[in-house]
């Protein structure tokens, strides 16, 4: 099933269920009025969220009313955690090879994490809002998943039947500020303002052949201001699996129903994929060039993000965002 959320009805939104092919929509009255409440009592709640699901997609279901995109909120307008890997390799490894430093063994088998924003995300349509260019302006395309209550100290394998929802991600970076930060030694801060989830999340049996392994198998694609940017394969060259993100998390506490896990940006050995931010794309033109050559976003820049099945249908329907300057 495929599940989003209305901006109506307070600040955590209407959960609705969404039909497969994102036209059409009912509220999920009488089930639970979000989807933070769903999560909650998710073991009650999926079974007659899914049975809504098919009645929708069957035709059946009554309520149905034709759903715009830019009438959805993110599936999950706050969340109790965000946090957040850089499961694909490939890109810190360039990363760091643009600056002359080695990629530490414990990288390939110890997940790098921080804990993101979550008090807030921007809806799918919603601008990036962004006091100044001088920020350096970025986007990460990114997939996330959703879980449940997840224990202490579970293993991959348990983590794995705690993936409840998967969905992407506009992790907005701010790259002017990140270098001042992290040498601090105390992670980011004001170099990561709120991201933008897509319009809609699905359940892992939703996606079919294209989740396996806890990874999604399918081609990231970006564009900016209407150019292609990107399609890196999500599936290829992911260090860690979602479920050992999940299971990394939550080594020492519980995780609340409702903790969004990202992968980091989609990134490939593969350059002639194109890149999933502006900060891969420069380091490849540093390495290749000697400098970069792409700006980083500047306002009224338009960015769009999307995963699409073999048909070329969205699966999540797209983020699609315009960068505007911050006004009091």
């Amino acid at each position: 099933m495929k599940l989003g959320s209305l901006k109506e009805g307070g600040r955590d939104g209407t959960l609705v269920v969404v039909s497969r092919d994102l036209s059409r929509a009912v509220k999920a009255n009488g089930i639970a009025p979000t989807l933070q409440a769903a999560l909650d009592d998710w073991s009650n709640a999926a079974p007659r969220l899914n049975a809504l699901s098919d009645e929708l997609n069957a035709g059946r279901a009554a309520g149905v009313f034709a759903l715009d995109m830019a009438m959805l909120a993110s599936p999950l307008p706050r969340a109790y955690e965000f946090v957040d890997g850089s499961a694909y390799l490939p890109h810190v490894e360039r990363v760091r090879r643009a600056r002359g430093a080695e990629v530490p063994a414990s990288f390939y088998t110890d997940p790098l994490m921080y804990q993101a924003t979550s008090a807030g995300f921007l809806g799918p349509r919603d601008p990036v809002v962004v006091p100044s260019e001088d920020y350096g302006i970025d986007l990460e395309a990114e997939v996330v998943v959703v879980t449940d209550d997840v224990p202490m100290a579970v293993t991959p394998a348990e983590a794995s039947a705690h993936i409840q929802l998967v969905g992407l991600v506009n992790d907005v970076s701010l790259r002017g500020l990140i270098p001042g930060e992290l040498a601090k030694g105390f992670g980011f801060l004001q170099s990561k303002p709120r991201s933008a989830l897509s319009p809609v999340v699905a359940t892992p049996d939703e996606l079919g052949e294209a989740w396996a392994g806890d990874k999604l198998h399918l081609p990231m694609r970006t564009w900016l201001n209407g150019a292609w940017f990107g399609e890196a394969e999500c599936g290829v060259d992911m260090q860690f699996s979602f479920a050992e993100l999940v299971a990394h998390v939550a080594k020492t506490r519980p995780l609340t129903a409702g903790t969004i896990v990202g992968s980091g940006t989609i990134a490939n050995q593969d350059t002639g994929k194109g890149a999933s931010c502006l900060a891969e794309q420069r380091t490849v033109e540093t390495l290749r060039d000697g400098q970069p050559s792409t700006p980083f976003l500047k306002f009224g820049d338009r960015l769009k993000i999307d995963v699409t099945d073999a048909t070329g249908a969205s699966i999540f329907g797209a983020i699609e965002q315009q960068v505007e300057p911050y006004r009091r």
